[in-house]
């Protein structure tokens, strides 16, 4: 009875710590590594062992917490580690080389045609999230867009509340087997039975993008219904004027050369998704089998930015010089790869003390008796909790992301149905947190409260997040 105490009270405290700091905005990587340790040296005190397969003791107790790290690193690097890290790095050279300011130009110019307001809402939304494949931080992302397309919508008409709403909610739930969630998440499905040997193309193709795609296009219908209505609402009431500036827009830096090397340049970002789509298509086609991963493909797209590099500048030697950028890109990408070993290692320290045994067999209980939703609708419920109270999506999911398959087990159901949802909440309910940085990135540059921008953002998004929690129900239960 002492021990069921120790190990719930250590539990709870441990929890509560993390989402304190995911809440105050400070960095969770150490706290996660911290609390893991300490959950281990209890889990110890109680007389269990450390809950890794295979785990080796150095011979010491006091080294062992510390031996839980050095393997979760190493697990880490040897798989979706190394993946996040070349990610990582093609997305630093493709800013270095301006290829990712061509994509954002050659997408957005169009836009500048299109004059009808209301037509531009839905356009603008899908838009920025084909756009955040290329820039994937919402907060980046939001302010390329402030600079560039934003002063466009203006002077088609468009409400800056609109405009900023659109562009708040832009990066959210594309399917991409190079979103470093989407890494995380297929390489810890890969330990299930069920999904071994799953990559994160199949899993961004085959079950991600059953649910994103049509939450979407949901999406972008509720935005455009929604902003016409408080458009009125705001006529009416009189506060049409407000936030009513309007600025010049940037001028994105052109890359040298004609209309080919543009088309190229515009390419190039999307290269790797190109060719693993293109690998997906033939196999859905023909059945053959072309084992492409996400490193393959980014290192084709790799060698292929240089040969276009080379061509552009004509053999210069500072080509080869900023293929550096590259592997700087690469060392940005480190905190994202600790972040996943120290969520590793919180949750070895909680399956330690016997917390995972004991969620399994409180969980027997709901099985068969129509209730697996239970457990997704709890995970999602406590994701839009944190997300709104402390304004980050990601960083959530990343702690999250070990517990997935051991909740489905203990759940009896199948981890895609809570991996999905719980991926796609995290990256929706940030644009309704008036403490996110996007949100408050986009308010202070229109000029409005950041609870006037969520009254705008927050019926969107949770519309996407119930229509996306059902669907996922339905499809994946």
């Amino acid at each position: 009875m002492n021990a069921t105490i120790l190990m719930y009270a250590s539990a709870i405290i441990a929890v509560s710590i993390v989402i304190y700091m995911l809440i105050k905005k400070m960095d969770i990587k150490i706290t996660l590594f911290f609390m893991g340790i300490v959950l281990i040296f209890i889990s110890m005190a109680m007389g269990k062992g450390i809950d890794i397969k295979g785990f080796a003791s150095t011979g010491s107790a006091w080294l062992d917490p510390l031996q839980v790290i050095v393997l979760q690193f190493k697990q880490t690097f040897g798989a979706a580690g190394f993946i996040v890290l070349i990610l990582g790095g093609y997305t630093a050279y493709m800013s270095s080389i301006g290829a990712n300011e061509v994509t954002v130009s050659a997408l957005t110019k169009p836009i500048s045609k299109i004059k009808s307001v209301y037509i531009l809402v839905p356009l603008v939304f899908l838009l920025g999230n084909v756009l955040s494949l290329v820039i994937p931080s919402a907060s980046n992302l939001a302010i390329i867009l402030l600079a560039t397309l934003y002063p466009i919508l203006r002077k088609a008409g468009m409400s800056a509340l609109t405009a900023g709403a659109v562009i708040a909610t832009s990066a959210t739930i594309v399917p991409t087997p190079l979103g470093s969630d989407n890494v995380a998440i297929a390489q810890e499905l890969a330990k299930h039975a069920s999904f071994a040997n799953l990559t994160v193309t199949d899993y961004a193709f085959r079950y991600h993008a059953v649910v994103s795609i049509p939450t979407l296009l949901l999406i972008a219908i509720v935005h455009y219904l929604w902003q016409k209505r408080m458009d009125r609402r705001a006529v009416a009431n009189g506060q049409a004027g407000q936030a009513e500036e309007t600025h010049e827009p940037h001028d994105l830096k052109e890359v040298a050369g004609g209309p080919l090397f543009k088309t190229v340049y515009a390419i190039l970002p999307v290269f790797p998704i190109l060719l693993l789509l293109g690998a997906y298509a033939v196999q859905l086609a023909t059945g053959r089998t072309i084992e492409i991963s996400v490193e393959v493909a980014t290192l084709v797209s790799l060698i292929l930015a240089i040969v276009c590099e080379l061509i552009r500048h004509k053999g210069h030697k500072s080509v080869l010089e900023n293929t550096e950028a590259f592997f700087k890109g690469m060392g940005g990408a480190i905190p994202i790869v600790a972040l996943l070993v120290a969520a590793s290692v919180f949750v070895t320290g909680l399956k330690s003390i016997g917390l995972v045994d004991q969620l399994q067999t409180s969980m027997q209980q709901v099985q068969g008796n129509g209730l697996d939703f239970l457990l997704p609708l709890i995970l999602v419920a406590l994701t839009a909790l944190i997300v709104i109270l402390s304004g980050s999506g990601t960083a959530l999911i990343f702690a999250m992301v070990p517990l997935i398959v051991p909740l489905a087990d203990a759940a009896g159901i199948s981890p895609i149905a809570i991996s999905v949802p719980l991926g796609l909440s995290g990256n929706l309910f940030r644009a309704v947190s008036p403490v996110a940085a996007v949100t408050l990135i986009v308010a202070g540059t229109i000029k409005a409260d950041p609870i006037a921008l969520i009254k705008r953002t927050s019926v969107p998004m949770i519309a996407g997040v119930l229509f996306m929690f059902v669907l996922s129900m339905i499809v994946f239960l």
